[in-house]
């Protein structure tokens, strides 16, 4: 099972977590890192918003967790002077819930639905007309006598943010205006944000450090400022303080977090690969079973960096390692 280690490299967030994360975010596009294609286009639509003085279209972001999803639509609302009210698609879980919320919006009001692709059906037809006609359809009554009560809303704006995009059902991702997709971030921007991250927290760190520390991020931001809180724990305690690249490498290395940003169940999912299943192809239920993990964390957490780095290949058949993941651990034609 994941261990308190291993939560290092989960791309998701606590509570805790999301209120520090707050005082590291940035307010604007302009000092958003990364996802330059993203930025390009939100400006665009922004600015083309404001023009014409009214509010954006419905967006709908989707990537990995970690990426910056709710950063940016934070940075929407602030660059267009607007109100966000957040919420989840699993919170939301009768039809009166949504209609509460949307009820309470006002003009130019922006309203964030964070993992959308878990709205129920039921919540799914209620929101259509409000997205496409800014109207509330309430059924009053039951049987031959219900009749149908159309309340008009405000103009607003939806984000959707999701991992999943595949799970969201057509009718509604067809109603996203925009649709934009975060990627990976590269190790320079990674650098970039960790050493913005390390003046807001006034510590003294290097471009050295900061290239140590982003190289084993996992492409993630999120994930790039956990690691530097914990580095940041390290050299108190060890030294006086100041981050050396030595010293960065030295506590991730405690932390068994390798150069590539693998940690212990990476490893774990990879060596049971080769030395269980001669490589593959295995099944995925299989390798959960093999290293006592829970198929969904190793579906979503692990295997998308794992394919991002070609350590292992999705056939129809199943999971395999690649040559790239053998030379990492130390096989030489399936052996040590």
């Amino acid at each position: 099972m994941i261990n308190e280690t291993d939560n290092l490299t989960m791309p998701t967030a606590d509570e805790a977590e999301i209120a520090i994360e707050q005082s590291l975010r940035p307010r604007t596009l302009h000092d958003y890192v990364g996802q330059e294609k993203t930025k390009a286009n939100l400006n665009i639509l922004i600015a083309a918003a404001r023009g014409r003085n009214e509010p954006i279209e419905h967006i709908l972001l989707h990537g990995a967790p970690g990426l910056g999803k709710t950063t940016l639509a934070h940075i929407i609302a602030n660059e267009l002077g607007a109100n966000i009210k957040i919420t989840a698609g699993p919170a939301i879980e009768k039809a009166g819930d949504l209609a509460a919320i949307l009820t309470n919006l006002s003009a130019g009001d922006i309203l964030f639905i964070d993992e959308i692709h878990r709205l129920n059906k039921t919540i799914e037809e209620v929101l259509y007309p409000a997205m496409e006609d800014f109207a509330l359809d309430i059924v009053i009554g039951k049987g031959p006598s219900a009749r149908t009560l159309r309340l008009d809303l405000p103009r607003f704006t939806i984000i959707g943010a999701t991992t999943k995009a595949s799970l969201l059902s057509s009718p509604l991702r067809d109603r996203f205006g925009m649709t934009y997709h975060l990627d990976f971030y590269e190790p320079a921007d990674l650098q970039k944000i960790i050493s913005r991250s390390a003046r807001i927290f006034n510590l003294e760190l290097n471009q050295e450090s900061a290239t140590a520390i982003a190289a084993r991020a996992r492409r993630t931001p999120r994930i790039a400022n956990r690691l530097l809180k914990r580095v940041r724990d390290y050299c108190q305690v060890k030294a006086d303080g100041q981050i050396t690249p030595e010293l960065a490498n030295c506590a991730l290395e405690m932390l068994e977090i390798d150069e590539l940003g693998l940690d212990a169940v990476d490893r774990q999912i990879l060596a049971a690969i080769i030395e269980k299943f001669n490589g593959g192809p295995v099944g995925l239920t299989t390798i959960a079973a093999a290293i006592g993990e829970d198929v969904s964390t190793i579906e979503d957490v692990y295997e998308p960096y794992l394919l991002r780095l070609g350590m292992i290949d999705r056939t129809p058949r199943g999971r395999m390692t690649t040559a790239l993941a053998r030379k990492h651990l130390g096989f030489k034609d399936g052996l040590f």
